[in-house]
């Protein structure tokens, strides 16, 4: 990548990150009060990563789409001219939920294929490690009391329809209290675990260059990641509430299961 571009590009992902404050406060406040300050950042980062694609071409004399970098740089900016043409066309707002973190990652992930200096000092590294690693820990418990608050909330459900002894569900909270837990433990979940994604995928790239995003597990916790974010449009932008919720809630924490065996508990299976 060449110098000028990666540092158009980085300037690109650094106003993207706007996108991403809208998209978690508006998960967190479920009102999207950045929504304009972020749109004109998000506008003013689509032309900077455009002339990092621009000098991409040029110096290289074919379209940047030679190695995963590139094509996911190029398919954020496509991503984001696509969502300025839909609010420009038809004042649809509530995308930007969706896609502004997804641009955010696409691009932070793209920007990294151009190489930086190793770590200053090993504290830094272990540091950062360890940020990284409590981000996850505190997401994942978040996700399991989003998994729990699911599965009362189906058997309360369940039980209210049946038209058995209801004494078990006598006791269980309320369906509107599970749903707002739901709510809740979703939203800080998704915080934390984008943050985590933000933070190891730098980790990563400084610690091994360009080889982590090679490597089966990167690619899963990638995968989660859009899982969690999928799950919050559909319950955000989508209004997906109750048992659809509830559904959808025990699948990302499954998914979430499986990029921690990935991780963790299965390396050897996932790690040659």
């Amino acid at each position: 990548m060449y110098a000028m571009s990666a540092m158009w590009l980085r300037a690109a992902a650094v106003l993207y990150s706007i996108g991403l404050l809208h998209a978690i406060l508006t998960v967190l406040r479920r009102r999207a009060r950045l929504f304009r300050p972020a749109l004109a950042t998000f506008s003013v980062g689509a032309v900077l990563h455009m002339v990092s694609l621009v000098e991409d071409t040029v110096w290289m004399r074919s379209l940047p789409l030679h190695n995963f970098y590139e094509c996911a740089s190029l398919c954020a900016f496509l991503i984001a001219l696509l969502f300025l043409f839909v609010y420009w066309r038809y004042g649809i707002e509530t995308l930007s939920v969706f896609l502004f973190p997804l641009v955010f990652v696409m691009t932070l992930v793209g920007s990294l294929g151009a190489p930086v200096g190793y770590w200053s000092s090993p504290a830094l590294r272990d540091a950062w490690l360890l940020v990284h690693i409590s981000l996850v820990l505190l997401g994942y418990a978040s996700l399991l009391v989003m998994a729990a608050s699911s599965i009362v909330y189906l058997l309360q459900e369940r039980r209210l329809k049946s038209k058995g002894p209801r004494v078990l569900s006598d006791s269980l909270p309320p369906l509107g209290t599970l749903d707002e837990l739901i709510s809740w433990s979703m939203a800080i979940a998704f915080v934390l675990i984008t943050l985590a994604v933000i933070a190891g995928s730098t980790w990563a790239f400084v610690e091994s260059g360009t080889r982590w995003i090679r490597q089966p597990k990167i690619a899963i916790s990638l995968l989660t990641w859009g899982f969690y974010l999928a799950m919050v449009f559909l319950r955000v932008a989508a209004g997906w509430r109750g048992r659809k919720a509830a559904y959808m809630a025990i699948t990302v924490v499954g998914c979430s299961a499986l990029t921690w065996a990935a991780h963790v508990g299965l390396r050897g299976l996932f790690v040659r």
